[in-house]
């Protein structure tokens, strides 16, 4: 317990540094609505098409919710260590000085970390939520149930995120909230128009 005391009170010295919370939010909040958007059009391509097994909607959730996760977690990595080093360089520059042992420079590498771990995890969690229903749809009965179960999440969780974000911009948080519903209720529509062009 005394490890994880020190640990976070180490990543808040280093958020102090380095921001890392406000960029975290930002990544989280971004991804996560990509992967509630990414994961309604999987599901409407999946109605649409007439996929009738849970199975098959699971496989092709997970595997795009493991794509999200995977392509944020990597691509986050790569650019969030390149820009920080940047910086470091910029300040290594400025104050002819190695600041990679510093407590700046554990801050910057603490700050890839936490970001790329985010950026990740946002999208890939966001979209497996959404999936829940299917994962119950035996006891559910009709699929259809399951779809709309799901998309029923995808607003839930939309509104969720409007509301954090409303929060976060101290906005109404209804309006923000259905502001992000309505991101999905096009996607929803202009997924339904895709199958009846």
């Amino acid at each position: 317990m005394g490890f994880l005391y020190r640990a976070l009170q180490r990543l808040h010295e280093y958020d102090d540094i380095v921001e890392i919370g406000e960029i975290a939010r930002r990544y989280f909040a971004m991804n996560a609505f990509d992967g509630v958007l990414t994961i309604i059009g999987v599901l409407m391509g999946n109605y649409m098409a007439g996929v009738r097994s849970s199975a098959v909607v699971i496989t092709t959730g997970l595997s795009t919710c493991m794509a999200m996760g995977v392509s944020g977690l990597w691509g986050a990595y790569l650019t969030e260590s390149a820009e920080r080093k940047r910086n470091l360089d910029i300040l290594e520059n400025h104050t002819l000085s190695d600041l990679s042992g510093t407590k700046i420079g554990r801050a910057s590498k603490a700050a890839v970390i936490v970001v790329a771990l985010v950026d990740g995890l946002a999208p890939f969690a966001a979209a497996l939520m959404v999936l829940l229903p299917f994962f119950f749809s035996a006891f559910l009965g009709e699929i259809t149930i399951s779809y709309y179960l799901s998309l029923g999440m995808a607003l839930v969780t939309l509104f969720a995120l409007g509301a954090f974000l409303g929060q976060v911009a101290r906005e109404n948080l209804l309006l923000s909230g259905l502001k992000m519903i309505g991101a999905g209720l096009v996607t929803i529509v202009l997924s339904y128009l895709l199958d009846h062009r």
